[in-house]
């Protein structure tokens, strides 16, 4: 029998996650749920590893459910946490992961998606401060919203963006994305002209360029991902949209996402895009969205409008 505080095994598995050198913004993700799963343990008086069993870790997550309010994905994501976790354990010999059976509870998804009339609201809001004010905030907030439309990209890609890393002869912004791979995602004509005309009031605005894209306006400091979350707040304030819709740089992605399929896009070129290395989260869009396509597919198909 292993005996080893759990507290001190969690301290552990993150400096093995420190060591494997993966994105801060992973650490504390897996810091937070992992304390505050311990904090839940402590209560019931587990401060063991080997006292946490299937059966202890489902019963954490009725508790989130119940008491937390938290959603089929929110728990999902805790248990990928403490599953991870156990994973390190068994790999360490310290312990076997009690939870090499437990599975995910079924997700109700629902991806929201901008319609064209919202976008054109948020751009429009931008743009006439943009022409008037010639305010760096406003244009800088503007382009924000043309780069995630226009390329998908994540939050953390999009402030992470330099302009090292657009390419505007090649028409092609090269992101870091998850798991620290570099992505080459080409650009449009559209994309490639607002950024060249951003760049260039970038360099008149400041004495010395900043290296990022996006920059607060004071200290030409990187954006964080709360200052950008922020900017999506503010931006809601200004929009007379239903309460339902919420403005994220997720929901861009997501817009990205079903235009593309919307337009014909084939789901291997939407996955190549997206980034993402199973295709079938991309055909989560697809299965969503499919009734839109099937409708426009009966629109247009040639076989509709031939008298047979």
């Amino acid at each position: 029998m292993v005996f080893l505080l759990l507290k001190f095994a969690i301290q552990n598995f993150i400096g093995d996650r420190e060591y494997k050198n993966l994105s801060i913004n992973t650490i504390k993700a897996y810091q937070m749920e992992l304390n505050t799963f311990h904090a839940y343990c402590v209560s019931q008086e587990m401060i063991n590893v080997e006292d946490i069993t299937q059966s202890f870790v489902k019963q954490y997550l009725v508790y989130c459910q119940k008491e937390r309010n938290n959603n089929p994905t929110t728990r999902n994501t805790k248990l990928r946490s403490i599953k991870a976790f156990f994973n390190y354990l068994e790999d360490e010999e310290i312990t076997k992961s009690p939870l090499a059976k437990m599975h995910y509870v079924k997700e109700q998804i629902k991806i929201e998606a901008f319609t064209d009339n919202q976008i054109k609201t948020m751009l429009t809001h931008y743009s006439r401060i943009k022409n008037y004010d010639k305010s760096y905030i406003a244009y800088r907030d503007y382009v924000i919203i043309l780069v995630l439309l226009g390329t998908g990209v994540r939050l953390g890609e999009l402030i992470n963006l330099k302009w090292s890393d657009v390419d505007l002869t090649n028409r092609i912004v090269t992101v870091f994305g998850k798991k620290r791979e570099l992505s080459s995602i080409p650009m449009t004509n559209r994309l490639v002209l607002e950024l060249s005309e951003y760049k260039l009031f970038c360099q008149q605005h400041y004495k010395t360029m900043p290296d990022y894209l996006f920059v607060s306006a004071r200290s030409k400091m990187q954006m964080t991902p709360d200052a950008t979350k922020s900017i999506f707040k503010r931006l809601k304030a200004s929009m007379l949209f239903n309460d339902k819709v919420r403005i994220s740089a997720h929901t861009f992605r997501h817009t990205f996402a079903h235009m593309m399929l919307m337009n014909g896009c084939d789901v291997f070129t939407l996955q190549k895009m997206l980034r993402h290395t199973d295709i079938k989260m991309t055909e989560k869009y697809l299965s969503l969205w499919g009734t839109a396509l099937a409708e426009i597919n009966n629109k247009f198909n040639p076989l509709s409008n031939i008298d047979i």
